[in-house]
């Protein structure tokens, strides 16, 4: 059972991120610090060069997106 979701570079991230609709705060040790509106909690990206599956999905889940919008993301970058 696959989600499709796969580790990426932190930049590609960044543009999915801001792509629906994060903006970027700060930057806390290696970590960018994103706000999404009506998210409870900030969505934190690790400057890592490969961003492991169970953060994306924590990302995803902080600011509602589907695996489908964001595979959808991922195509157009």
């Amino acid at each position: 059972m696959t989600s499709g979701i796969k580790p990426t570079p932190y930049q590609i991230q960044v543009k999915i991120f801001e792509t629906a609709g994060c903006t970027y705060v700060r930057t806390q040790g290696d970590h960018l610090v994103y706000h999404y509106p009506g998210a409870k909690r900030p969505v934190v990206i690790p400057k890592y060069k490969e961003v492991p599956v169970f953060i994306i999905k924590n990302n995803m889940k902080v600011i509602g997106m589907s695996v489908e919008k964001y595979l959808s993301l991922l195509e157009k970058i």
